[in-house]
């Protein structure tokens, strides 16, 4: 059975509405309701935050960290974010095994939050030792907001450059739109979760978001490829739709296999990995899903609804090839 993507192009539009519209919505209450006025909840790397080194003389576990950050959260220290640095004893010439740090939001010195910090790592930990306390303000928060957002529109900006050279604007402009498509996706799907659940982002969050932009529109290029090398052989013979949805279907089991290999690791990650990298692996399995579709439902149909309202576009029906 032949696939026909043009045939049901309109279902992949209400599809993707579908999948984009909560997640508007949620940013958009995101910014009218949060303190920050942002479209998401925004952790420490961006409002500014205090990290809180202390070395310990035992080795620590998964199970412990997770020990930790509820003992944190429920002596009202919000969202603590906590990392296992192992230190050599030998090279440092000290008999600390690992370093527990703790990141948490600004702490100014009229607050008793970093005794409180103290007293419950030491409950568990009778001979940690606060090693280093290092706060990042505010307005250093808030400029790292400001190139995360550069980075995320220079990455646009050369996409687009790049996609007009190599393709035409319009290809561009598709490939673009599907950016678009999937950072909304994944963008809404954080904002509903800082909402209900008060998942905060932060640079890693970036990170993935720029890496999900270039896993997307390389999936798309493969399609479009496809598309312009199709047109060179079968543009008399075929209609545009009809090489849209050939070239989808040379592709489809390629980009499919090619996400599925990707999504098996970073689902191994997600179950198995720090508790610290579970948002940036789920933003990367959000991305790389909805990248996969976008390239294959959404950026080709939109090429071919251009060229079919395009003046002068051909709806002829398939030619023989002695006519």
């Amino acid at each position: 059975m032949k696939l026909n993507i043009v045939k049901i192009r309109f279902w992949c539009f209400a599809f993707s509405a579908l999948l984009i519209l909560p997640g508007l919505i949620g940013m958009i209450y995101s910014t009218i309701t949060s303190p920050t006025h942002t479209p998401l909840k925004v952790g420490i790397d961006y409002t500014g935050g205090t990290t809180l080194q202390y070395g310990v003389k035992k080795d620590v576990t998964n199970a412990e960290i997770a020990k930790i950050r509820t003992n944190l959260e429920a002596n009202n220290i919000e969202n603590p974010y906590i990392q296992i640095v192992n230190v050599n004893a030998k090279k440092n010439d000290s008999n600390l095994k690992a370093m527990i740090s703790i990141r948490t939001k600004f702490i100014d010195s009229k607050s008793n939050a970093q005794n409180t910090i103290t007293q419950v790592i030491q409950k568990d930990y009778p001979d940690a030792q606060l090693v280093q306390v290092a706060s990042v303000g505010p307005t250093m928060g808030k400029e790292l907001f400001k190139n995360s957002l550069i980075a995320l529109s220079l990455a646009l900006l050369g996409i687009v450059c790049y996609l007009t050279i190599r393709f035409q604007f319009d290809y561009a402009l598709a490939a673009i739109l599907g950016l678009v498509h999937d950072v909304l996706f994944v963008c809404g799907v954080f904002a509903l979760m800082g909402i209900f659940k008060g998942v905060e982002i932060d640079s890693l969050f970036v990170t993935a978001i720029l890496t999900v932009i270039g896993f997307s529109v390389h999936d798309t290029i493969v399609v479009f490829d496809r598309i312009r090398e199709n047109l060179r052989y079968y543009a008399k013979k075929m209609t545009f739709s009809e090489i849209i949805n050939y070239s989808v279907e040379q592709t489809m089991a390629r980009s499919i296999n090619t996400s599925l290999t990707t999504l098996i690791t970073l689902l191994a990650l997600y179950f198995f990995g720090g508790v610290t990298t579970k948002n940036f692996v789920l933003a990367m399995i959000l991305g790389i899903t909805i990248g996969t579709y976008s390239s294959i439902f959404f950026c080709t149909v939109l090429i071919d609804i251009w060229k079919d309202k395009a003046p002068g576009a051909t709806t002829k029906k398939v030619e023989t090839a002695a006519a």
